[in-house]
């Protein structure tokens, strides 16, 4: 008994000679109060087109009335990775237009009203989704976009950088991503023209090369299409030449036809008045005092030099940069410079690096950094430019800006599918091209001089 209170004694002295734990709080541990601080500022919003409302060209299997947000994203931005489109939903980043702001709201200046969106809600007819601009953000590449040599017979190392060039090919044309500074169609002095390198490396078994259906300027890029055969080449180039002579007794292509766009993105000085708009003006050529030059111009009432029709829609895509604008263009006539003409005299915003049409504004255009106004908050702030980048590279800030036009999209008709019946050989699309679908669609990546502006976008507010 006298040994069970010595050991429960011990047990109780054992246990109260533990030292009891002091929290110490020193100045460097209390929580010093005030106003939060400032987070990151809101990236520049970029703002895709309307919904159309139709089954999207190139994607069967969408149904207009069941397509969700982020698959309504991924076709439009067909060049990115789903996985940075899904980034952006999951950090509800990804916005649209409330169908209830009205027209008094933006005329008082308050911007339209936003909210979020999910990715699986259901895109209505109409909406249009804002995105931040960081959505298209790529890699650029540290070499310069290499350019063939000037002969007629490429060697190996050329013909597999035309063909990396290549986005798609079938048994009726081809298409490729054309790099800037390459002459579309060469002369005896020009060697190194696309149409002349194609006829020599990309023929694929064909006893003739390739041959060109429309043209692209020299200093721009994008989207290039090509015929493969005789007939798909004079069909092609009846399409692009004149769509309502493109008609047949198939109604199927002629849908086919009506639904044929291409959509070229660029970056202008300044901001046009309107963000989005038709323009209608008719061009002309005129010579210049040197007897040789030509030079296409707005067509003149009172003039008497022959002029052509040409319509061009424009839309603002909305991020701005340095004093510039990107904007959308979908040309609905094919004109030589239809494009740069309407940008610079119609807008009067002429496009980055167009010197022959815009070199009165670019020489008054200030291409150093400057303080801009950001979008959302109306607060100033200035250019930042991100490490590793090398913006002499014909970028918007390089001391010489390169051409800043790209054709990013083509939608066409699948000549293939239906070439049979547009030559007489057949009534009906044969059975092994009926699964096939009516429209092709392409999306071109930017070169990298445009990467670099884009890509300077998102520095202004990180």
């Amino acid at each position: 008994m006298w040994r069970q209170r010595v050991l429960v004694s011990s047990r109780v002295r054992l246990y109260s000679r533990v030292a009891p734990q002091v929290v110490r709080v020193t100045a460097k541990s209390v929580a010093k109060l005030g106003s939060p601080k400032e987070g990151p500022k809101p990236r520049q919003l970029l703002s895709l087109p309307p919904f159309p409302g139709f089954p999207l060209p190139g994607k069967k299997s969408l149904n207009a009335c069941h397509v969700t947000a982020i698959s309504w994203v991924k076709y439009y931005f067909d060049e990115i990775q789903d996985s940075v489109i899904q980034s952006h939903f999951n950090k509800s980043l990804v916005q649209i237009e409330c169908p209830s702001s009205s027209d008094s709201v933006e005329k008082e200046g308050l911007g339209k009203s936003m909210r979020k969106i999910k990715p699986s809600d259901v895109m209505e007819v109409g909406a249009r989704i804002h995105i931040p601009v960081s959505v298209a953000e790529t890699a650029i590449s540290k070499r310069f976009d290499t350019i063939p040599s000037g002969t007629l017979y490429p060697n190996a190392d050329e013909i597999e950088y035309l063909q990396r060039l290549v986005k798609y090919k079938d048994s009726a044309l081809l298409v490729l991503n054309k790099p800037p500074k390459v002459p579309v169609k060469g002369n005896m002095p020009i060697h190194n023209s696309m149409d002349a390198l194609a006829a020599a490396a990309l023929s694929y078994g064909y006893d003739e090369g390739p041959k060109l259906v429309h043209r692209l300027d020299r200093e721009s890029s994008g989207l290039l299409l090509l015929g493969r055969t005789k007939e798909s080449i004079a069909h092609l180039q009846l399409l692009f030449s004149y769509i309502n002579k493109a008609q047949s007794k198939c109604q199927a292509w002629n849908d086919a036809c009506e639904a044929t766009y291409q959509r070229y993105w660029a970056l202008v000085i300044g901001s046009p008045k309107d963000k989005e708009g038709l323009i209608s003006a008719r061009l002309s050529k005129v010579l210049l005092d040197d007897g040789k030059t030509e030079r296409v111009v707005l067509a003149q009432h009172s003039s008497l030099e022959p002029s052509r029709e040409a319509v061009t829609e424009y839309r603002v895509l909305g991020p701005t940069i340095n004093g510039c604008s990107w904007i959308e263009l979908r040309p609905l006539t094919s004109r030589k410079h239809q494009l740069r003409v309407h940008c610079a005299e119609a807008l009067g915003t002429p496009i980055v690096g167009d010197y022959k049409y815009g070199w009165f504004v670019h020489r008054r255009w200030k291409q150093m950094p400057r303080v801009d106004i950001e979008p959302s908050s109306g607060k100033p702030y200035k250019l930042r430019w991100p490490e590793g980048v090398d913006i002499q590279k014909g970028s918007v800030l390089a001391k010489v800006p390169l051409l800043h036009l790209h054709c990013r999209e083509l939608v066409l008709p699948n000549i293939a599918k239906f070439l049979d019946v547009l030559d007489g050989k057949s009534e009906n699309v044969h059975p092994a091209l009926s699964t096939r679908p009516d429209l092709l669609r392409f999306v071109a990546s930017m070169p990298s001089h445009m990467k670099i502006s884009w890509n300077l976008m998102s520095s202004f507010l990180v």
